[in-house]
């Protein structure tokens, strides 16, 4: 998938776009297409509530993409975009809860974490989807956990990361 009429499709085929109209949708996956890198690809997208704390506490619906490196997050407004990308290598975790109608998507990364309501049988899908590509995406990795852990270590060293932040990751790391 490289364009936003390709990931329209896919999301509408999966049923991940629930309850956003496909212009709107369009616009969103608009906003991911320019942002792309040459070589990057596309895995799975979806369409789901930003930030969401409660039914009329959240940041409105976003397109999301995970890619061979990174999740990307973008809205298009009326007036304006906003835009957000995180690597796959900062990624921590992605879980899944579900209430009575809606069920939410939590990406935990490094530095903060990003929760997506969306209703809970699709939310139950995209969880699922989501760890099948990351899975996938895990077994092509040719690093291994020593180089992995040099890059953090270049990372703490160049004062990107906190020793804390760096003290978690080694742990996880280690605990594979």
């Amino acid at each position: 998938m490289k364009t936003a009429k390709e990931m329209y499709n896919y999301c509408s085929e999966k049923g991940f776009g629930k309850g956003v109209s496909k212009s709107w949708a369009l616009k969103h996956f608009s906003l991911i297409e320019k942002n792309l890198n040459e070589s990057e690809e596309v895995l799975m997208v979806f369409c789901g509530l930003h930030n969401y704390i409660s039914a009329t506490k959240h940041d409105s619906t976003f397109g999301y993409a995970i890619t061979n490196k990174r999740i990307i997050m973008a809205q298009k407004k009326i007036i304006g975009e906003n835009f957000q990308s995180v690597s796959l290598t900062n990624l921590n975790d992605v879980t899944f809860s579900s209430g009575m109608l809606m069920g939410i998507i939590t990406i935990d990364t490094f530095k903060e974490k990003f929760n997506i309501a969306v209703d809970k049988t699709t939310g139950k899908n995209i969880n699922n989807m989501i760890h099948d590509v990351l899975f996938s995406n895990d077994k092509k990795s040719t690093k291994t956990d020593v180089e992995i852990l040099k890059e953090y270590k270049e990372l703490l060293d160049s004062n990107i990361i906190t020793q804390e932040e760096f003290n978690i990751k080694k742990q996880q790391i280690l605990n594979l």
